[in-house]
């Protein structure tokens, strides 16, 4: 994204996803000192006009010549500063699809007083005009983006504010720690002595602070972008009835012959609020079938990237000699789980045929993806073993960006303690405190320059 003055230019885009035959209405957002008198410019209002702020009028999107229309529509008008941006906004509502919207929009961009707008410059524009804070805007970007409710609760929490309180919150503390430092720096004879077992002791409860909302990051991130469960196997050991069974509908082939699945399969559910998405994978074994060692070296790679693997075995049959040298091949830092399939067929003998060792094994399952018999036991043994199970009670939750500068800050108050230890001067007690402060400026927006927001909000989409 160019930088520019909030003020400068009139930016028009559409706000809404746009595809044919797809959404009953759409809508073409305009900010800027030239909005209003640009739509006048371009709309047909039967009747009296009133283009007071925050009303809404109804009439028709014309041609260039004014003779012909392109869209019935509805117009809505809100005056700076009560508006999202801040500035004059517009909102053109016309019918959806692709045609109507690419035309009016066509039509906006023809003034030369107004030009396309960049990713995420709406919100950019609101947070330098001050009707949102920089984290605001990012829980808006979420919010839109979020694929559970949980995800969107934790958006909403951050568009009310509740992410920028916190962290003000812990960096007012720290500049009362740096003003009191400071002080004595100055006015050391006029001032009583500094309490510095006060100040570690703030500074060891800000550090714990930071960390709990680090912890709860990773939290937040499976949340938000969800979990990657590779299923893995012999062929025909029910992993593709398994991942069936789970998303509740048919993604992968099931036959009685092994091998079936070639290539990677995914399917996505939400389990207690955490996506998760399911990799169906190639059955590993030996093969000269050309096409299936593609598919299980993809399936390593797979097994190498995921969040949790599921062993299958086939709890029938019993533990085989293939399923033990599946179980030596996977990834030791990746976690697992154990999953004998096939329960509905099981005899008298089929307990005997799994060794001891594997049935004592806590991360041991045993379900029936026909019958969906112990498909809960599953789920909850899947959540809890991935850790996502934590995500109850969970309100505000960092981004990555935001995650970063709050390892920076704590890493910053770590300097501190060594300085500390080392009995230095206050001075050097405040170049970390100092640096702890400006990264949740940065964090929250307070000190930040227009060339970094560029760059947050240029991964924003167009008209957000």
């Amino acid at each position: 994204m160019n930088s520019f003055s909030p003020t400068e230019d009139t930016i028009a885009a559409i706000a809404t996803a746009v595809s044919p035959g797809q959404g009953s209405i759409a809508v073409i957002r305009i900010s800027g000192s030239s909005a209003i008198e640009i739509t006048k410019t371009i709309a047909h209002i039967p009747g009296k006009h009133d283009w007071s702020s925050h009303k809404v009028l109804y009439g028709h999107i014309t041609e260039e010549n004014r003779k012909k229309y392109i869209d019935e529509v509805l117009i809505l008008v809100m005056k700076g500063p009560r508006s999202f941006t801040g500035e004059d906004v517009v909102e053109i509502h016309c019918h959806g699809g692709i045609i109507p919207v690419q035309k009016i929009l066509e039509r906006i961009l023809a003034f030369s007083s107004v030009r396309r707008a960049e990713p995420g410059e709406f919100s950019q524009r609101a947070v330098l005009n001050g009707r949102l804070s920089l984290t605001q805007a990012e829980s808006i970007s979420e919010l839109v983006s979020a694929r559970s409710r949980k995800a969107a609760e934790l958006a909403i929490n951050g568009i009310e504010g509740n992410i920028q309180t916190t962290i003000q919150s812990i960096r007012k503390r720290l500049i009362e720690q740096l003003t009191e430092i400071e002080a004595r720096i100055d006015f050391e004879e006029d001032l009583p002595l500094l309490d510095e077992k006060h100040v570690k002791n703030e500074i060891v409860a800000i550090k714990k602070d930071l960390n709990e909302l680090i912890d709860n990051a990773k939290r937040g991130s499976w949340v938000r972008s969800g979990l990657k469960v590779a299923l893995a196997g012999k062929p025909n050991v029910g992993k593709s009835s398994l991942m069936n069974r789970l998303s509740k509908q048919e993604k992968a082939i099931v036959t009685d012959l092994p091998g079936t699945t070639r290539d990677i399969l995914e399917s996505e559910i939400v389990l207690e609020g955490i996506p998760v998405t399911f990799i169906d994978t190639a059955g590993l074994r030996d093969t000269k079938d050309i096409i299936e060692k593609i598919g299980i070296s993809r399936t390593k790679k797979t097994l190498i990237h995921a969040d949790l693997i599921i062993l299958i075995f086939d709890y029938s049959s019993g533990w085989a000699n293939e399923d033990e040298s599946i179980l030596k091949e996977l990834p030791i830092n990746i976690p697992l789980l154990i999953v004998g399939n096939k329960s509905d067929l099981t005899n008298d003998q089929s307990f005997e045929k799994v060794p001891q060792y594997i049935l004592k094994k806590e991360n041991l399952v045993i379900i029936s993806a026909k019958t969906g018999n112990g498909e809960n036991d599953l789920i909850n043994n899947l959540l809890k073993k991935c850790g996502s199970s934590q995500t109850h009670g969970l309100d505000i939750a960092l981004n990555e960006r935001q995650l970063d500068l709050a390892k920076s800050t704590t890493e910053s108050l770590d300097n501190i303690n060594k300085v500390f230890d080392e009995n230095l001067p206050w001075d050097f007690w405040t170049i970390d405190l100092r640096q702890a402060i400006n990264y949740l400026g940065e964090l929250t927006g307070e000190d930040l320059t227009e060339s970094l927001l560029d760059n947050i909000f240029s991964k924003f989409c167009i008209g957000k």
